[in-house]
């Protein structure tokens, strides 16, 4: 494996990092406020070229490979832009945009890539149901075909940018007799009579991104917006979490180098009995501990991104230890970064306040912790 950035991806970064931190950041902390989108920041990530980064040029994507878009999820971390928006992009990006790039036909892709990419349009994926976490395949939405049409039934939870897309791929099960052979993905886009949105959620981080719920009632959609094929949802659904457990983790890794920037820096700043804290034994370890994380955390993901560039099937073993791993360490980087800045980090001004809890989202998001060691553990018994 080599790690090693070209100097196309260097200059990628340095630009990323100094738009992200001039031109986004600054409108951060008033969306995160509020707890609402922010049409300028999506509009400044599209003028960037990061809502298309990995999709083809033809489309008007930037054709990036995984690991270049690895790079800009921790790139636009580290420059201070909230996991709110940078969750909106993902789901966006990689869960809508690459999943119709992948699996869709020449003419689902020609009608919505190109406005994919710029941000003219938005997209979600709805897999996550009430009673269907962790455990999708148990979903109760259903398609029944009917002519040219598919009906479809149910309801979907917990999807980022449902409040706000024009375009949607849900999953449903033509046949729950079948399991995960019947689970089929569509196309179903904003106006489409029976589909409707519920209210943003109010959430304790990633407060920006418009998360709710999608509800499917009789629901007609052409039998042309079927993705991928009758039956085929379920190996779609599983490439949208790998991009959970790889390019998705980014974001939350550069938002750990962002909180031990900020804590290094007031480390040297702050004076407690006559010193600076960075003289206390207590706060040398935990920047140290944090820089421990950095290191391990951006090995995991970028080995994963890699060889997912090398067209290696992803190894359910490494992708759950990373997971694990970004998820719960990153989270605790989070909080010792809080309780560096003591009753600071405490106040929404600080921005480790804000990344304390944006980083919760990422041991529950794409699969949980507990869930993830149990894939761990079931591998490591029967190998």
């Amino acid at each position: 494996m080599d790690f090693n950035l070209t100097e196309e991806q260097k200059m990628f970064v340095e630009t990323v990092y100094r738009y992200g931190r001039d031109e986004v950041q600054p409108l951060c902390e008033e969306a995160d406020l509020e707890g609402e989108f922010n049409f300028t920041i999506w509009k400044k990530m599209g003028n960037m070229g990061l809502l298309g980064l990995p999709l083809p040029e033809k489309f008007g994507g930037s054709g990036a490979n995984i690991v270049t878009c690895c790079l800009a999820g921790e790139t636009l971390g580290h420059a201070g832009v909230d996991g709110g928006h940078l969750l909106a992009w993902g789901a966006h990006t990689y869960l809508c945009a690459s999943n119709i790039m992948n699996f869709g036909t020449e003419e689902q892709k020609e009608k919505y890539l190109p406005k994919l990419a710029t941000g003219e349009w938005i997209g979600c994926m709805g897999l996550t149901e009430p009673s269907a976490g962790s455990d999708a395949a148990s979903m109760r939405t259903t398609a029944i075909k009917d002519g040219e049409e598919y009906i479809l039934n149910g309801s979907k939870t917990f999807i980022t940018n449902a409040p706000v897309s024009q375009v949607m791929v849900i999953f449903a099960t033509v046949d729950r007799s079948k399991k995960h052979e019947g689970i089929t993905a569509f196309i179903v886009e904003k106006g489409t009579p029976g589909v409707s949105t519920g209210k943003p959620f109010h959430k304790m981080g990633c407060r920006a991104s418009s998360t709710s719920e999608i509800f499917l009632e009789d629901c007609r959609v052409p039998a042309e917006n079927v993705l991928g094929g009758e039956g085929k949802g379920w190996r779609i659904a599983l490439s949208g979490v790998e991009w959970d457990r790889s390019t998705l983790m980014s974001p939350f890794v550069g938002g750990a180098r962002y909180s031990l920037d900020l804590c290094a820096k007031y480390a040297n700043e702050r004076i407690q009995f006559g010193r600076p804290i960075r003289e206390f034994q207590a706060i040398q370890r935990r920047i140290a501990d944090a820089r421990v994380f950095l290191e391990a955390a951006r090995l995991v993901v970028y080995r994963v991104a890699w060889a997912k560039d090398q067209g290696k099937m992803l190894n359910p073993l490494e992708a759950a230890v990373g997971k694990v791993y970004v998820g719960d360490v990153g989270f605790e980087v989070a909080s010792q970064a809080v309780q560096i800045f003591g009753g600071y980090g405490f106040m929404h001004e600080y921005p480790v306040e804000r990344n304390f809890r944006d980083a919760k989202l990422a041991p529950i998001g794409g699969g949980t912790s507990d869930i993830m060691r149990m894939i761990v553990s079931r591998i490591m018994m029967t190998s």
